[in-house]
């Protein structure tokens, strides 16, 4: 598992990549991504091309990141979902809350 993070060039976008299971185990790695770097971003994506595997924990910390993003104004994309990813996300109704492609 590798979660890293990338302020755009002017700061306005984080965009979180996660590579292998997006479980509990990777709570700590994945609020560090968004909380310990050193702009105040906009705009959120979370790359999910390499994602093989989320649970609800992940659901549970991606709202985590929605709350630290400004709740309902938030603007947080879920990137490269897979056909598995994006069926987890649709039965949870998570394309209410975040813009998924």
């Amino acid at each position: 598992m590798a979660i890293t993070s990338q302020p755009s060039a002017d700061g306005q976008e984080l965009t979180i990549v996660i590579r292998g299971r997006f479980d509990f185990a990777s709570h700590q790695e994945f609020r560090d991504a968004y909380e310990r770097v050193n702009v105040t971003p906009k705009r959120y994506q979370v790359d999910l091309r390499d994602t093989s595997y989320l649970d609800s924990s992940a659901l549970g910390m991606l709202l985590l990141l929605r709350d630290h993003a400004g709740g309902d104004s938030a603007q947080i994309r879920l990137l490269n979902c897979s056909s598995d990813v994006r069926k987890i996300l649709a039965i949870s109704n998570f394309e209410q809350l975040f813009q998924i492609s």
